[in-house]
């Protein structure tokens, strides 16, 4: 798959993906980053938004899975309590945790996308594997480190909103 670190869609939040929008491009699975993307770094309690949104994704034709990178206990625990099934130590942007996620589901990569808030991770990692990426922002950049990132990940966003408008 080709080497690419712009997303194909782009949103503030992850809950402003909507059911009907995954079903109208053809997503079957919706693959999700867990950290800054549904919950802080710094917390495992989602806002009362994300969790209506939660309970709206789960009872859609649109299935749901978080494949993250983490190794953290905590994970597992949300993804349980929410009935989210869940894949750990995902090693993106490499293929390994896509990959298994979409040997799962059983569905081919045309019919999956991944959500998060990283384009070094998520997004590069989704391109790869032929899986539709959605790049959201970062929840809390709540560290020197977060914001570094975000600051070399900006040309990439930019980019991608320019393709958008041009297409």
């Amino acid at each position: 798959m080709p080497f690419s670190l712009l997303p194909k869609y782009q949103f503030r939040r992850l809950t402003q993906l909507t059911p009907e929008f995954l079903s109208g491009i053809g997503v079957e699975l919706l693959m999700m980053d867990f950290d800054n993307t549904i919950v802080p770094y710094t917390t495992s309690t989602p806002t009362a938004e994300m969790e209506d949104w939660l309970k709206t994704m789960l009872a859609s034709q649109v299935k749901i899975c978080v494949v993250s990178n983490s190794k953290k206990g905590r994970v597992r625990t949300f993804c349980s309590h929410y009935g989210i099934d869940c894949i750990t130590h995902a090693k993106k942007p490499f293929p390994k945790g896509i990959r298994q996620c979409l040997k799962q589901y059983g569905l081919p990569a045309s019919r999956c996308a991944l959500v998060g808030d990283q384009i070094f991770t998520d997004t590069l990692g989704a391109n790869g594997c032929g899986v539709r990426s959605i790049l959201v922002e970062a929840i809390d950049n709540h560290n020197i480190w977060l914001k570094l990132r975000h600051v070399l990940e900006l040309p990439f966003i930019f980019l991608a909103r320019k393709r958008r408008i041009s297409q």
